[in-house]
């Protein structure tokens, strides 16, 4: 099954975009409340606590500071809790909190996972207010995740793609003076950092589930194909080959572990020591590092992952996030509010600005300017895209991720990749035939 591009993005006017309001206060003008006379009415909210389930790296702390002021100065009798979950391990978490009586009201859910959790019957459905919280102007290719069958289940938050991001100071030292264009001229550049002594001239982790799903993507592999009325694995094939015999070469120029992922241990951390070349990442990592580390601050750059020739940098997956209502939210026009707010022009200008992160409409695409990560991730994003937007993608991905540790770990650790294709596959159809 083709997976869709996200050429659509309108990253090509990032540069050119006509301005929008980053953080004038005024926030959109369409993405009025419908909630009605209990939204201006703060007393029918005094009491009440909204929860907003965000995930690590997804609140930068200014956007977290001013959309909490913003909330609490509306509805100064209301509280707005935010808890900031983990990825690792948050499909069940997820999963569970759904399936209880008190569930959270608002929740961050991956876009690969949206579907799952629609088809689900966990999330509201929002299509009726679409309009109301902005969705008129959406840009509609980052909008489809948030869509199953035919209906609005989330709001679409932010999207991100992984680029390299690396230590000027080692890559000057072996020499390098211009960021590579191609792949061959990359694996040249990893070859002078080690003969400098940097063992890790590349960090990449051997399950990097999201990392890899840009190598298959460029490979032109398809996860699943289409049979009569379902969907099968298909990783059995010559492009997913191609595809992990490349990874396997990038984790070559480094000791990162064979059968670990990038939050074990956490590659920001790794990264944050300083005797790393580089690492395939998003912007909150290289931040996560500065923090860590505040001599890098002026030591980290970014470039897109290059592909086979200069023409075209290498496919990607965009990931990113959506903002859904849990359909059991105690505090459903409450937490309509919040997403009418985190939705408008104001905050989603301030959430790119600050994170890097590619906004929903194309107009806020002017917010990452001056932003180098933004500005290298919104480039790998015009030749991007995403895992099968299928209901059962999800239970696919519920750890143990078998493409993960059945294939890529079983190719980095010696196995052919048909024979670990194979073991995956049949794994993955294992959980397709439960939905």
């Amino acid at each position: 099954m083709k997976r869709k591009l996200i050429a659509a993005i309108g990253v090509a006017t990032v540069l050119t975009a006509v301005a929008a309001c980053g953080g004038s206060g005024s926030g959109d003008s369409k993405a009025k409340s419908t909630a009605g006379a209990k939204s201006s009415g703060t007393a029918d909210f005094k009491g009440k606590t909204l929860n907003v389930w965000l995930m690590s790296g997804s609140n930068p702390p200014g956007w977290t500071k001013d959309i909490t002021a913003a909330f609490q100065a509306k509805y100064p009798g209301a509280t707005l809790k935010i808890t900031v979950q983990q990825w690792d391990g948050i499909q069940q978490k997820l999963t569970t909190a759904l399936s209880e009586s008190t569930p959270p009201d608002v929740i961050e859910v991956g876009n690969t996972q949206t579907p799952y959790y629609a088809a689900t019957g966990g999330l509201k459905d929002l299509t009726s207010i679409k309009s109301a919280i902005g969705g008129d102007d959406w840009v509609p290719a980052l909008n489809g995740s948030a869509v199953y069958d035919g209906k609005q289940f989330a709001a679409p938050w932010y999207f991100a793609s992984r680029v390299v991001v690396y230590n000027k100071k080692i890559w000057s030292a072996a020499g390098i003076t211009a960021t590579p264009k191609t792949q061959d001229e990359l694996f040249q550049d990893l070859a002078k950092i080690q003969a400098k002594g940097t063992k890790d001239a590349f960090y990449l982790p051997g399950q990097d589930w999201y990392g890899f799903d840009g190598f298959l993507l460029d490979a032109g592999a398809d996860l699943v194909k289409k049979d009569g009325d379902k969907y099968t694995a298909n990783l059995d094939t010559p492009q997913a080959a191609a595809a992990i015999n490349l990874y396997k070469k990038v984790n070559s120029f480094g000791t990162a572990p064979k059968d670990k992922d990038e939050a074990t241990p956490q590659q920001s951390d790794v990264f944050a020591k300083g005797d790393v070349g580089a690492f395939l990442g998003l912007g909150w990592e290289a931040n996560g590092a500065i923090t860590k580390n505040p001599a890098l601050k002026d030591q980290v750059g970014f470039f897109p992952f290059p592909g086979k020739t200069a023409d075209k940098t290498a496919s990607v997956f965009v990931g990113g996030s959506n903002l859904a209502i849990t359909q059991g939210s105690k505090n459903p026009e409450l937490a309509q509010d919040f997403l009418t707010m985190a939705m408008s022009d104001q905050f989603e200008g301030e959430f790119a600005k600050e994170s890097g992160a590619v906004p929903n409409k194309a107009s806020l695409n002017t917010n990452l300017q001056g932003n180098a990560y933004g500005e290298a991730a919104s480039a790998a994003a015009a030749n991007g895209g995403t895992t099968p937007l299928i209901p059962a993608w999800g239970s696919v991905e519920n750890p143990p991720n078998p493409i993960s540790t059945l294939f890529m770990t079983g190719v980095l650790q010696g196995e052919s990749p048909s024979a670990a294709a194979k073991k995956a596959d049949t794994e993955i159809d294992k959980r397709l035939s439960q939905q």
